[in-house]
């Protein structure tokens, strides 16, 4: 197995490790740093897998899977457990959640036509908001603004970046989403 699918790999094997840290993080700001870190470093694997890849250029589909699968367990995650511990509302995690989940829907109806769904701006600066609100969401920061934490911000522009990426994901592939006549 390559380098960059061993990252997507080692992002999943550690995706619980931080969901039992952030659990355990109400009761301890080491349990919360450890979080942070373990969050963080799965986090810049995402970056890491992605550019050796293509600086190898040693890209292939089982690569792109793991990719795609790994960021949305660790994020999921990391948001349940934060869900779970009154740290981060309900409804951000679902709606976060639930375009990881179209997304793949998305991207399967796409391979079954075979097409496909390539990453674009959107979704790259999705993910670097995503990885950014929850590490702050985990490491809680006394930090104040409007009423709202800084956390509390960055999920709420999470969410906000994360429902335009999926507007642009299905505008882009409406074609693959639409029914047409085929010949029997």
């Amino acid at each position: 197995m390559s380098i960059p699918n061993l990252l997507a790999v080692l992002r999943l094997i550690l995706t619980p490790v931080a969901m039992y840290l952030i659990l355990q993080s109400p009761d301890s700001r080491a349990y919360a740093v450890a979080a942070t870190v373990v969050f963080v470093a799965a986090a810049l694997t995402d970056f890491a897998d992605g550019y050796l890849a293509r600086r190898w250029r040693i890209t292939t589909t089982l690569g792109a899977f793991l990719d795609t699968v790994a960021d949305k367990v660790l994020v999921a995650g990391a948001l349940l457990a934060l869900v779970e511990i009154g740290t981060t509302s309900s409804w951000a995690a679902f709606i976060i959640i639930g375009r990881e989940v179209s997304i793949m829907g998305l991207r399967s109806v796409a391979a079954l036509d075979q097409s496909t769904v390539p990453p674009s701006i959107w979704g790259k600066s999705k993910a670097a908001i995503q990885f950014t609100a929850v590490s702050f969401a985990i490491i809680q920061f006394d930090f104040a603004l409007g009423g709202w934490r800084l956390d509390q911000w960055l999920i709420a522009m999470a969410v906000v970046v994360t429902v335009l990426s999926a507007g642009d994901y299905f505008s882009r592939f409406r074609a693959v989403l639409t029914p047409r006549d085929r010949a029997s």
